[in-house]
């Protein structure tokens, strides 16, 4: 498969993927933007793979997992009110409210929740796509799961006492 048959079949896949990563549009264009520049590069070793989708998706959550680094010298200072386009539908509003809590997770937990519920992979799979151990996966995502549910909690719990 040529790079651009690849980016042209791939890359919406990748988008979507990346900002459920990144809980931010413009840094996952970002990312995935860097990642496919570096695939490009090594396009002849990667397209004779079994999988070079899954190699560039881990491509994409390794360089996630780097960004740490960058972002605090990049990301702005000041507080900044999102600003929130609604466009009446339920679907998304429930989507913004689950990449909301998503990225109260930390890097990792979050990084796991996403391969297993977004990119359905198994405990094997997460565990080689973030290098470490399948009890390790299932101990992310339990804590992960724990902090969401302890976010839905605590949100119908001020609106109860809103009402």
């Amino acid at each position: 498969m040529e790079f651009a048959e690849y980016v042209a079949r791939q890359r919406p896949a990748l988008m979507r993927f990346a900002t459920v990563l990144t809980c931010r549009t413009w840094l996952a264009e970002d990312l995935v933007s860097d990642v496919l520049g570096r695939a490009f590069e090594h396009w002849a070793r990667i397209s004779v793979m079994a999988e070079p989708h899954a190699y560039v998706r881990r491509m994409v959550v390794n360089e996630y997992l780097s960004w740490r680094r960058r972002l605090t010298r990049t990301s702005p200072r000041a507080e900044v009110e999102p600003v929130v386009v609604s466009d009446g539908a339920d679907e998304r509003a429930e989507r913004d409210a689950m990449i909301h809590r998503l990225a109260g997770l930390p890097r990792k937990q979050r990084a796991a929740v996403v391969l297993r519920y977004y990119a359905g992979l198994s405990d094997r799979e997460i565990a080689t796509e973030l290098g470490c151990r399948e009890p390790t996966v299932r101990s992310q995502i339990h804590r992960a799961l724990n902090s969401l549910r302890i976010d839905l909690t605590a949100g119908v719990h001020d609106f109860q006492e809103t009402s």
